[in-house]
């Protein structure tokens, strides 16, 4: 059976996401820096900022967050779900998509698979080869370092939405990942991952709890009773 190239793509910006995710999700409760500054303006402040960001990334073994999606595409109207999400190093995740679009995508550490109950489908793909960037596996697998993996850079706020918006393309190549900082506390508030073609997806995170002792049965997939598997190996869109 043939996967479609939205659906592979979707896999692909799932799989990017949840590495940024992992890398991001330990700057919640981050210390303030010793002078904390209104925006990322300096080379010092934002070796500051991903020194924290590393350290914290390393810090975090798990988390929970519920999450507000948006999907923009070249010719289509914006998307836009809600859910849950869970990770656990290394290489656990799950999401959990509410209605109207409700999907489940869950990555045990080796495999990824995404079950979409509308076309009661689901796609298997390598962990290893869900990544058009191997920077953005190692976060995901909990071996990962920002200043070793990407290029980072400042952005100007969006809207004065009072956020130090920080740029990450990595190094190898890949999708360009922008995360949005709570000046205070330092928590990520948002992220916005941007493909080659311009496709967009933003989240909008809250209610984020870390290093939680997550139940391993929300990182095994069971396959739904008369589901049709498909197996892919990960080739570009």
């Amino acid at each position: 059976m043939r996967i479609s190239r939205s659906r592979m793509a979707g896999i692909y910006a799932v799989a990017s996401i949840a590495a940024a995710i992992a890398m991001s999700a330990g700057m919640v409760s981050a210390q303030p820096m010793a002078s904390p500054a209104a925006s990322v303006s300096s080379g010092t402040e934002l070796r500051s900022l991903l020194s924290h960001l590393q350290r914290h990334y390393q810090q975090t073994d798990s988390f929970k967050a519920n999450f507000r999606e948006t999907v923009t595409r070249a010719g289509a109207p914006p998307r836009v779900r809600t859910g849950v999400i869970y990770y656990r190093k290394p290489g656990g995740l799950h999401w959990e998509f509410a209605e109207p679009q409700p999907e489940t995508i869950v990555s045990d550490g080796s495999l990824i698979y995404d079950y979409d109950p509308g076309l009661n489908q689901v796609v298997e793909t390598p962990l290893k080869n869900a990544f058009k960037s191997q920077s953005a596996a190692a976060f995901l697998l909990g071996v990962g370092n920002v200043d070793r993996d990407f290029e980072a850079a400042p952005v100007g706020s969006h809207g004065g939405d009072n956020l130090d918006h920080l740029a990450l393309i990595p190094r190898g190549g890949g999708d360009r990942i922008e995360l949005g900082i709570d000046r205070k506390t330092f928590d990520i508030v948002t992220l916005e991952l941007t493909d080659a073609l311009g496709n967009r997806t933003e989240l909008e995170f809250s209610a984020v709890e870390r290093n939680l002792a997550l139940d391993s049965s929300l990182f095994a997939f069971t396959v739904p009773a008369g589901a049709d598997i498909v197996s892919s190996q990960g080739s570009q869109p």
